[in-house]
């Protein structure tokens, strides 16, 4: 089943805390080469077709109008899996 994966992280200037909450957990359980961690979002948008342009065009804009707040999170990626 075909499908659009849209990538969300939070902005880079902005302090991530489950991000840093699981970098001390890590560093923590001896993993101590690790210097930070950011948690983002994965959103998959399944589809009972092939994806078209126009599909790919339409999940970038609502990525950006609808599925992330451009307040505190950028859009990383919008790609196709199959």
């Amino acid at each position: 089943m075909p499908k659009i994966i849209v990538e969300i992280m939070p902005k880079q200037d902005l302090l991530d805390p489950q991000g840093k909450a699981v970098a001390n957990a890590l560093v923590r359980g001896g993993n101590k080469d690790i210097s930070g961690v950011r948690i983002g979002k994965r959103i998959e948008l399944h589809f009972d077709r092939e994806v078209t342009e126009k599909d790919i065009e339409e999940a970038k804009k609502q990525a950006k109008e609808f599925l992330s707040n451009d307040v505190i999170e950028d859009v990383v990626a919008v790609t196709v899996e199959n």
